[in-house]
Formats: C-alpha cells, sequence, structure tokens
C-alpha cells in the first residue's frame, strides 16, 4: 500500500485536489453570489490546481466573516442608542434639507435606512492636502488631547512620523490621557520595542485579527483600512492618509503622494467615535466602558452637513459603494472621481457610462504607475468603454495619486478610504464622509482641476491602437478583478 502510494503520489495529490475542488466549486455557486465573482473562483479552482485551492481558502471562504464579525452588541448600550436619537432630524429640519438638497436628499435617506447614519448639521470640516498638512494638524491636536486619544488606522510604521506620532502618545498616556490604539496587522509595522514602550507608557494597543506571516498575507480577506483619529471626542480625522513616511513627502522624497484627509469638528465626530468604539470592542475583546466623556457637546455652530458612510462584513449592505452609484445617479452637472485603484463592478461602470452619455461632465483621475501591476492591467481593462461613452480619464503624472474622493455637482463630496474597486466595496472594512456643502464641494473641485494639470488625458484613439499583448495582460489581469 505504501508501495503504491509513493509511486503515485502526485496521481492521488491531484485526484484529492480536484474533489476538493469540485467540492468548493458546489459551495460558491450555492452562495448565489456575483456570477463574475463565481466564475472566476471556479476558473481558478479549475485551471490551477492547488494554487486555486490555497487562493479560495485565503480570500474566498467567509468562515471568518459569519464567525467572527458580530460586533453589533455594543451599538445596543443606551447611551449610543440616545446620542443617534439625539442626531436626528426633526420634522422641520428634515423639510429644510430637502428642500436644500433636492435629489440628493436620496443618499441621506438612504444611509439612515440602511445602517441608522443620521445626517449631522452642525460641523466644521477642513480639506487637508496631502500628508504633510495632515500631520501638522494632527500632531498639535494630539498634543492637546485632555481626555482621551483614538486611533485606528490601517498602517502605522513607527518611521520618523510614525515615531513622532508614538513619541506623543507615549507622553500623553503618562499624563493621564486614555490612549487607545488599533492598527491592522497585515498593512503596519511596529518594531518590537515600539509595542513594549507602548504597553510601558499605558497605551492601550490591539492589533486587528492578528495573521501568523503578515509579509505574505498582504491581500487577505477582511482588513481593517480605515484611517480614524478621535480626539477628546471633539476632532475627528478620516481619510485617505495613513501614518508612514511615504505619505509625508519629505524635501528629498523620490515619490510625491497626491493624498486628501480632513478635519471634522462637530456632530460627525460622534459618529465616528461609534464606529470607532464597535472596531475597538471587536479587537480588545474587553466590555469597553461607554461614557459621556467620549461624546462631550459640540460648540461647533458652523453648518455642515455630514453623513459618515461605513462598510465591511459587519454591515448588512454595502453602504460606501451604493452612496456612490446613488450620487452618481443623480447628478446633473459634473462627477469628478479621483482613486488610486479603480476596479469598479457593473454598476458602477453602467452607472458612469449613462451619466456621461446623458451629458453629465464625468472626469476620473488615477495613477500613470500603480503600485501592483495586475491592479494597473485590470484597471486599464475598464477605461475603453468607459471613454467611448464620453468620460474622461487622467493618469496623473506628477506621482503617486492617492486621494479617494469624489465631488458632485457642487453640493456632494466624499472623502475617505474606499477605493473604487471590490475589495473596498465588498471586503475591508471602509469608511468615507459624505458631505453635503457648496463650499467644501467647489474647494475640492478645485484641487481636482488643479491635479488634472499634473495629469494627462488619455485618448481614446491612441487607446485602442495600444499593443495586442497588454490588450491581453487586461484580460487576463481582469479575470482576476473580483480577488484583488
Amino acid at each position: 500500500m505504501l508501495t503504491f502510494i509513493k509511486e503515485h503520489i502526485l496521481t492521488i495529490l491531484i485526484v484529492l485536489n480536484y474533489i476538493i475542488a469540485i467540492s468548493a466549486a458546489f459551495t460558491i455557486l450555492l452562495k448565489n453570489i456575483n456570477p463574475t465573482k463565481t466564475l472566476s473562483y471556479i476558473i481558478v479552482l479549475v485551471f490551477f490546481p492547488f494554487l486555486g485551492i490555497l487562493v479560495y481558502y485565503l480570500f474566498g471562504q467567509e468562515y471568518r466573516k459569519n464567525k467572527i464579525f458580530n460586533r453589533k452588541h455594543i451599538l445596543n448600550r443606551s447611551l449610543i442608542k440616545k446620542i443617534n436619537k439625539d442626531l436626528e432630524l426633526n420634522e422641520q429640519e428634515l423639510k429644510e434639507v430637502d428642500q436644500t438638497l433636492e435629489e440628493k436628499i436620496k443618499l441621506v435617506k438612504l444611509l439612515h435606512k440602511s445602517e441608522n447614519a443620521p445626517l449631522t448639521l452642525h460641523n466644521d470640516v477642513e480639506i487637508l492636502i496631502n500628508g504633510n498638512k495632515k500631520f501638522e494638524v494632527l500632531l498639535e491636536d494630539l498634543k492637546q488631547a485632555k481626555n482621551h486619544i483614538h486611533l485606528e488606522y490601517y498602517i502605522l510604521k513607527d518611521d520618523k512620523i510614525g515615531g513622532q506620532i508614538i513619541d506623543i502618545l507615549c507622553e500623553k498616556a503618562k499624563q493621564g490621557v486614555a490612549v487607545r490604539l488599533s492598527v491592522d496587522d497585515v498593512g503596519s509595522k511596529i518594531s518590537s520595542a515600539s509595542k513594549k514602550r507602548l504597553k510601558n507608557s499605558g497605551v492601550s494597543f490591539y492589533p486587528f485579527m492578528p495573521v501568523l506571516f503578515p509579509k505574505f498575507t498582504g491581500k487577505m480577506n477582511y482588513r481593517n483600512h480605515r484611517k480614524i483619529a478621535i480626539i477628546d471626542g471633539l476632532i475627528g480625522y478620516l481619510g485617505g492618509i495613513n501614518i508612514s513616511d511615504n505619505y509625508v513627502n519629505y524635501e528629498n522624497d523620490a515619490l510625491f503622494w497626491r493624498d486628501t484627509h480632513i478635519r471634522i469638528q462637530g456632530e460627525a465626530v460622534k459618529l465616528l467615535q461609534i464606529h470607532f468604539l464597535t472596531t475597538w470592542d471587536f479587537v480588545s475583546g474587553s466590555d469597553i466602558q461607554v461614557s459621556k466623556q467620549f461624546f462631550p457637546e459640540s460648540k461647533t455652530k458652523k453648518e455642515t452637513k455630514v453623513q459618515i458612510a461605513a462598510s465591511g462584513p459587519d454591515t448588512d449592505w454595502a453602504n460606501i459603494m451604493e452612496a456612490i452609484l446613488t450620487a452618481i445617479n443623480t447628478a446633473d452637472n459634473y462627477i469628478y472621481i479621483t482613486t488610486p485603484y479603480f476596479i469598479p463592478n457593473q454598476q458602477i461602470i453602467t452607472a458612469l457610462q449613462i451619466a456621461s452619455r446623458s451629458g453629465v461632465d464625468v472626469r476620473i483621475i488615477i495613477p500613470k504607475k500603480s503600485d501592483s501591476w495586475i491592479a494597473n492591467h485590470a484597471t486599464n481593462s475598464y477605461l475603453q468603454s468607459l471613454m467611448e461613452a464620453g468620460v474622461k480619464v487622467y493618469r496623473y503624472t506628477k506621482g503617486f495619486v492617492h486621494a479617494k474622493t469624489q465631488v458632485v455637482d457642487d453640493i456632494f463630496t466624499s472623502i475617505g478610504t474606499a477605493n473604487l474597486d471590490y475589495r473596498s466595496f465588498n471586503i475591508n472594512f471602509e469608511i468615507n464622509a459624505l458631505i453635503y456643502n457648496e463650499a467644501v464641494s467647489k474647494q475640492l473641485k478645485k484641487q481636482f482641476l488643479e491635479d488634472i494639470k499634473d495629469s494627462q488625458e488619455i485618448e481614446l484613439k491612441r487607446w485602442e491602437q495600444r499593443p495586442k499583448l497588454m490588450k491581453l495582460k487586461e484580460s487576463y489581469s481582469r479575470l482576476w478583478a473580483p480577488l484583488l
């Protein structure tokens, strides 16, 4: 028997592979998920023995989602319920909002009904262009913290800027400020010495879903891609800028990093705080005491309407994708999108094509060079059909554009962590601020037009003539798009 196994080991392994692959294929079919995604997994399972099963194990199964992403109990706390109720608008306020936003009121109602994300009226929103500006104001706000500091980041590295942040966190913790820090275990790189220092200083520190070999799991599912900072419950930050020297644009940096973040003072900070607390409850595994000190009354009287849209494996709906889709469908004049990764689903593609063909000025800025060759080729596979519908596509040439923004009709702005790709829409934990304000929208529109000056528009005729080998790479990469 052992002799037979040794002589036919490869055949036995291949047979076992296909038994498992066929079983996995039936499981995928029974889930009734997106047909494109279903076919992608089945193709990988059938045509890539052993590798296909590994890909499915890492990316296709949802046992982790079903088993551990049940973090809703914190939302049932009486204090949080009261805060959400207090933020709900009365009939007169809703009537005034309806008159102001007209068609965009669909967005407000969409999120409010799907995930109880109330529209907040009183906020002061500052757009922060690039890392040097963000860190200038963030460092100062952290130094001024008196009660608590809450940070939730995809990437935190203990390099130059990360070291400065860690210094302040340790110092504030020693002063008695409650410091809570959660970082994604795959995205972040923090030395053992820094972790020990944080712990010894009194900083409460937890990684999000620890993995054994982070270097080899960069694309593992269900990562926390959010970048949130909350200081004393009064100031909040979110956007595309992680804590790493890559984002700062130091004088001698080889690569210019173009990114966007926002600083919020006002009622919307309470919503950020709630999202942070749900994550903290999950990563810490402890029964956090939710106190009124987390939710102080805002003194901001400026009227800027903001909703916080969060999505991930723990939400019932793809909130950010649905919000972006609704914004596109209700656009009258223009849609300006900036994204580092553009691998959209069919709903977004069709909506952009219809908007452009209906006379809406649709423009998209993407990087000229991506940090992922397969993502870059996958992105390229979507461009021709969009340009044929009249969409203008620009490739940013000054450096790497990492901003994740949309601005529509001088009234709607989205700034946050979500890319326009499958992973952000369906897999990772993301968070965006949806801002309904003319001044903010015009400011972001102005920045978009400035970024176009540092970009090259793709000409449809020249694009159609690109080499067949490139088109083949694009088609191949597109097959993997739902898995990227």
